[in-house]
C-alpha cells in the first residue's frame, strides 16, 4: 500500500497563515490569481480544484506543493 496515498485521504487543512502562503504560491506560480487560491471553510476542495486545474496538476499534487511550502518555514 502506497503510504503517501494514506496521507491524501486525509482531509487537507491549512494550519498556517493562508494569506502568506497564497502570496508565496502567486510568486512562485504566475498563472494563479486572488480567486484562484481563495480560501473558504468548508470549501477547501473547490480551491485545490481551481489550483490544480490552473496548474495543470492533480489535487495531490497541489496538496504536496502547498505543503512543502508550508514545510519550508517551520
Amino acid at each position: 500500500m502506497d503510504i503517501n496515498q494514506n496521507k491524501h485521504n486525509e482531509a487537507f487543512t491549512v494550519t498556517e497563515n493562508w494569506t502568506d502562503r497564497s502570496e508565496q504560491l502567486k510568486e512562485e506560480f504566475l498563472q494563479l490569481t486572488d480567486t484562484d487560491l481563495k480560501f473558504e471553510t468548508n470549501k477547501e476542495n473547490e480551491m485545490l480544484d481551481r489550483v490544480a486545474f490552473k496548474l495543470h496538476k492533480n489535487r495531490y499534487e497541489v496538496m504536496d506543493i502547498i505543503d512543502r511550502g508550508l514545510m519550508w518555514r517551520l
